[in-house]
C-alpha cells in the first residue's frame, strides 16, 4: 500500500514537470499496431479515484510490439500537463501497483500512463511472460514516444517511474533518452547480481552458478523434445525468473 508521504516524495521529485490542461488527443501512426483485447471496465486491485479520468491507450515500440496502458488524467486542470510513464514491478501488470502509482500521481496534477511491458498482461509479444532488458528498456522510450505526441502533454516535462526490476530498466532508458527529464526508481534491485549470485547472494559461488546453467540448459533439451516450454514452479537456485521467500516457497 502506498503512503501519502511516499507519493508526496515522488510527486516532489517529478514536480518540475508542472501542472496541466485538458485538450483532445489526435494521435497518428504509420506503425503496424496489433489489435489487442482490452478490458474496458474497471479491473484494478485498487479503487477508482473520483479525481481523475481513466481510459485505455495503446502504442507500439521499435521492436514492433504493441503495448497496452491505462491513462490517468487529472480533472479540472489548467495548462499543458506534465507526464509520467510508470511500469513494474517485475512480473506484475498495470492493474496492480504501477496503476496505483499512476493514479495517485494523476490526483496530484500529472497525466500518467501505467503500461504492461512487452510479453505481459494486455500488451502483445510472444513468448508470453518473459523479460528482456533491451526490449523492456525500449518499452519506456516507446511510452515517451506516446506521451511526447499527446496533445495535453508538455513534451519538455516528461518523466518515468520504474518499480522493482523496472527501476533498472527506467534508469537504462533515461541514460539514452534525452527526452526523459526526471527518473524515479522505487524499490529497485540489481537484476544482474541476482541472476549471477541468486537472491540475497544465496548461490554466490562458481559451483552453484554452473549447476544453475546446467539445469536450465538440460530443461531446454527437454522442452524441445516435448514441443513446449515448461514454466518452473519450484527451484533450488534462484535466478532472474524465480524468487524465494523466507518459507522457501518459490513463485514465477
Amino acid at each position: 500500500k502506498l503512503s501519502f508521504m511516499k507519493i508526496g516524495i515522488i510527486a516532489a521529485a517529478l514536480a518540475f514537470v508542472g501542472l496541466s490542461a485538458v485538450a483532445q488527443t489526435n494521435q497518428k501512426t504509420n506503425m503496424d499496431m496489433k489489435k489487442l483485447e482490452l478490458v474496458q471496465e474497471w479491473d484494478k486491485t485498487f479503487p477508482k479515484s473520483d479525481k481523475v479520468e481513466h481510459s485505455k491507450v495503446v502504442f507500439v515500440n521499435r521492436f514492433g510490439v504493441t503495448l497496452a496502458a491505462d491513462m490517468y488524467v487529472p480533472k479540472e486542470v489548467v495548462g499543458k500537463l506534465s507526464a509520467v510513464a510508470v511500469s513494474g514491478p517485475f512480473g506484475a501488470v498495470k492493474e496492480q501497483s504501477s496503476g496505483l502509482y499512476a493514479q495517485a500521481l494523476a490526483e496530484r496534477g500529472f497525466l500518467t500512463i501505467a503500461f504492461d511491458p512487452s510479453f505481459t498482461g494486455e500488451s502483445g509479444g510472444v513468448p508470453r511472460n518473459v523479460a528482456s532488458p533491451d526490449i523492456n528498456t525500449e518499452d519506456f522510450s516507446a511510452a515517451v514516444d506516446f506521451l511526447a505526441n499527446e496533445d495535453r502533454v508538455d513534451p519538455e516535462r516528461i518523466g518515468i517511474l520504474g518499480i522493482c526490476g523496472w527501476g533498472g530498466f527506467a534508469i537504462n532508458a533515461a541514460a539514452n533518452d534525452t527526452r526523459i527529464k526526471v527518473t524515479v526508481a522505487s524499490t529497485m534491485y540489481d537484476i544482474s547480481r541476482c541472476t549471477a549470485n541468486g537472491y540475497f547472494d544465496q548461490a554466490d559461488n562458481a559451483d552453484a552458478r554452473y549447476e544453475m546453467r546446467r539445469r536450465l540448459n538440460a530443461q531446454r533439451t527437454e522442452d524441445y523434445r516435448n514441443g513446449s516450454y515448461v514454466r518452473e514452479s519450484r527451484c533450488t537456485s534462484s535466478h532472474s525468473l524465480y524468487w524465494q521467500d523466507a518459507d522457501h516457497e518459490v513463485s514465477p
